[in-house]
């Protein structure tokens, strides 16, 4: 049979010893079976209360219905245990253990064990006054004086146990010696000592909260520098990259504007030019098609140093004559297209005249 919770809490307390713990828990916990056996030996709560010699106990579980003729692994009731400490200890053990079982159970002691023994036939070396009424002696042998006080013992006793404990708390609280000065002094100082090594782990946690805390900033902080260098420095590669590449882009630029100026100029300007070889605005080597006049003067002296005077005035009057509009008009104006003749006019004039303007400003 399973043992639920709150049997093995209460046979935790009778294994303790703990009366008013068990009291409470059973005014609470009515609906606890008390006839369950445990452990390789198959006892009872009867049987354990008995082997540890708790009357008190016993009479608490007596008093919740529990079984005084439940049997343990070799047949033994909770009376067999009792009458082999009676036997073992004496009286006391006796008063405490048999009679009760006895009282509340008369057919105990009649009950065998496995090997045929009773409970009666352990007692039988006894010679206490109780043990002679349970073997059946005469009235006249018995002091009717001596009778009468043991039964309002026993009754005394019985209602002792009914009612101790009965509006205590559901725990006990252990007596406390009184403590003389030393006792206090020491306790006064074990109390220091330990509130003296409380603050000490209190501020070396703090301390070592702190310590972390500041490695944490340095740590991000040297993070952050870390981060901002790294893109500093890939800012400056960038701008480097994309000045190479404005460069590569300009040369590139200059490069096709002399291969066309050199393919478009130095060709024939005789009447006889067939009319496949006719120049419109797109076929004319301007330095930038589609920029402005700036765009264009920036793509013509592209790589030119300006402080460099000589330098860059020779490069300047070449390309002044490359597009004077008398020159450039004597160089392919037979070949234009009269549909953009004019517009490639104008271009040619507002170049020139932007070239002269940079040629006077050097002077």
């Amino acid at each position: 049979m399973m043992v639920s919770r709150k049997q093995k809490k209460v046979w935790r307390y009778v294994e303790e010893g703990s009366l008013l713990k068990l009291k409470s828990y059973l005014r609470k916990h009515k609906d606890v079976g008390m006839n369950f056996s445990q452990g390789k030996r198959q006892r009872s709560l009867l049987h354990l209360s008995c082997s540890q010699g708790d009357d008190a106990i016993l009479r608490l579980l007596l008093k919740h219905g529990a079984d005084p003729l439940q049997r343990d692994r070799n047949e033994d009731t909770p009376l067999h245990l009792a009458a082999k400490r009676a036997c073992k200890y004496g009286k006391r053990d006796y008063d405490d253990l048999v009679i009760p079982l006895r009282k509340h159970c008369p057919a105990a002691l009649d009950a065998p064990n496995k090997a045929g023994v009773t409970p009666l036939d352990l007692l039988q070396g006894l010679n206490f006054g109780q043990r002679r009424s349970e073997e059946g002696d005469s009235p006249q042998h018995t002091d009717p004086e001596q009778k009468w006080r043991e039964k309002l013992f026993g009754e005394c006793q019985d209602e002792f146990f009914e009612t101790f404990g009965q509006y205590d708390d559901d725990f006990l609280l252990d007596d406390k010696d009184e403590e003389d000065f030393g006792d206090w002094a020491e306790r006064i100082r074990r109390e220091y000592a330990a509130k003296q090594q409380a603050r000490a782990q209190r501020d070396a946690a703090f301390h070592c909260r702190k310590r972390k805390h500041r490695e944490q900033a340095e740590e991000e902080e040297r993070r952050c520098r870390e981060l901002h260098s790294r893109l500093e420095r890939e800012h400056r590669e960038y701008l480097e990259r994309a000045v190479r590449k404005e460069d590569e882009t300009k040369r590139g630029k200059k490069r096709r504007y002399e291969e066309r100026c050199a393919e478009t100029f130095s060709k024939s300007t005789s009447s006889g030019v067939e009319t496949s070889s006719m120049l419109g605005y797109d076929d004319i080597p301007w330095p930038s098609p589609r920029g402005s006049l700036d765009e264009m003067l920036a793509v013509m002296l592209h790589g030119a140093d300006r402080s460099d005077i000589p330098t860059f005035r020779k490069l300047l009057r070449q390309q002044q004559a490359l597009w004077h509009p008398d020159k450039f008009s004597q160089r392919c104006g037979g070949r234009l297209l009269e549909r953009d003749r004019q517009k490639i006019l104008d271009t040619v004039t507002a170049l020139s005249q932007e070239l002269n303007r940079l040629a006077q400003s050097l002077r």
